[in-house]
């Protein structure tokens, strides 16, 4: 196996499974995991909004990871290429 080959699919698998874990952090309408840690951590609503907006830019981090080692795979291994 190509070694571009092996670190492209470890980055989107890696990217993949980071951006699963910190969708399912975010809150909705209040309630989810992020306002436990929080309101533990914080005690005024600002506190929230670090939080929320922390998450915001690490879940944007893991898509545009994920995203841009996609499409290098899908540009330098087009469908079929890879069993040669």
């Amino acid at each position: 196996m190509n070694p571009l080959l092996i670190l492209m699919l470890i980055l989107l698998v890696i990217s993949g499974i980071g951006l699963i874990i910190f969708i399912l952090l975010h809150s909705g309408k209040g309630t989810g995991i992020s306002d436990m840690i929080a309101s533990s951590v914080y005690s005024t609503q600002t506190g929230t909004s670090i939080v929320e907006k922390n998450l915001d830019r690490i879940t944007i981090i893991f898509a545009i990871i994920f995203i841009v080692s996609l499409l290098v795979l899908m540009v330098i291994y087009p469908q079929g290429s890879i069993s040669r």
